[in-house]
C-alpha cells in the first residue's frame, strides 16, 4: 500500500508539472526563442514600375527549443504582367547553438538561409537567382524591454540568364523593443555587400492577442536601394 501511494503522488507530482509548463507563456519578441507556428500574411510589394498582391504562408517547426526549420511560400499577383502564381519560395534552418552564455549574452545563434527560383522571371513573379546564406545571430539584453540580435552572414547569389554571381556580407542590427506583455515591435536595418550595396530596413509591429496561441502583426519592409516598399498585415498561430 505505501509503493502505491508513493506512486500515486509521482504521478499527480508529474502531472502538476506539465500543467505549470504548458501555462507558460511563450515569449516571441525575441527571434532567438523557436515555436512552431503557422503565419499567414496578406502582402504588397510596390515598384518603380509594377505593384504585386497576394499572401505570404509561413510555417516553422521547432523539433525542440533549440533547432527550427522555417518554410515560406508567396503567392502573389503582378499588375504589370497581369499574372498570378508562385514566387520564389525560401527555407530557412536555425540552432540555437548556446543559451544564457552571460546574464546579458541570451543567444549563439548559427542559421542556414536558401531562396530557390520557383517565381515565374517573365510574369515578374521571381528573380531567376538561387540566393545561399550561412551565418550567426547575437541575442543580446539590453533592458527590460529591449533587446538586440545582431547578426552577419556570407551570401552567395547564382548568376540569372546572361548574368554574374554575386558573394558578399550581410549586416543586421534587428532590435526588439517589448512595450507590454503583449505588444512589442522589431526594428531592423539590414545592409548588404554584393556588387553593390544594398539597404534594407524591417519595421514589424506585433501584438498577442491570445497567450501562446494567436498574434497580429503589420509591418512595413522598405528595399531603398531598390526603391521598392513592402507592406504585410497578417496573423501567427502557435502550434
Amino acid at each position: 500500500m505505501k509503493y502505491k501511494t508513493l506512486f500515486f503522488v509521482a504521478i499527480l507530482s508529474i502531472m502538476a508539472s506539465n500543467a505549470q509548463e504548458s501555462k507558460q507563456e511563450i515569449d516571441p519578441s525575441k527571434p532567438t526563442n523557436l515555436y512552431t507556428q503557422f503565419n499567414v500574411l496578406a502582402e504588397v510589394n510596390s515598384g518603380e514600375n509594377f505593384n504585386t498582391y497576394g499572401t505570404r504562408l509561413n510555417f516553422q517547426y521547432a523539433f525542440n527549443p533549440d533547432n527550427l526549420l522555417l518554410l515560406e511560400v508567396p503567392l502573389l499577383y503582378n499588375d504589370a504582367t497581369e499574372s498570378f502564381g508562385l514566387s520564389d519560395t525560401r527555407v530557412r534552418y536555425f540552432h540555437a547553438l548556446k543559451r544564457n552564455i552571460t546574464k546579458r549574452l541570451i543567444a549563439i545563434a548559427p542559421y542556414a538561409d536558401i531562396t530557390i527560383p520557383t517565381g515565374s522571371v517573365k510574369n515578374g513573379l521571381g528573380s531567376d537567382r538561387w540566393s545561399l546564406a550561412a551565418g550567426v545571430v547575437a541575442g543580446y539584453v539590453v533592458s527590460p524591454k529591449i533587446s538586440m540580435f545582431p547578426g552577419v552572414g556570407l551570401v552567395h547569389v547564382t548568376a540569372p540568364t546572361g548574368g554574374d554571381s554575386q558573394t558578399g556580407v550581410s549586416l543586421q542590427t534587428n532590435m526588439s523593443v517589448s512595450f507590454s506583455k503583449k505588444s512589442f515591435l522589431f526594428v531592423n536595418p539590414i545592409v548588404s555587400f554584393l556588387d553593390k550595396t544594398n539597404w534594407q530596413a524591417e519595421l514589424n509591429y506585433n501584438y498577442i492577442i491570445t497567450p501562446n496561441k494567436l498574434k497580429v502583426n503589420a509591418g512595413w519592409f522598405p528595399s531603398f536601394t531598390n526603391d521598392v516598399d513592402t507592406f504585410r498585415v497578417g496573423a501567427t498561430f502557435f502550434l
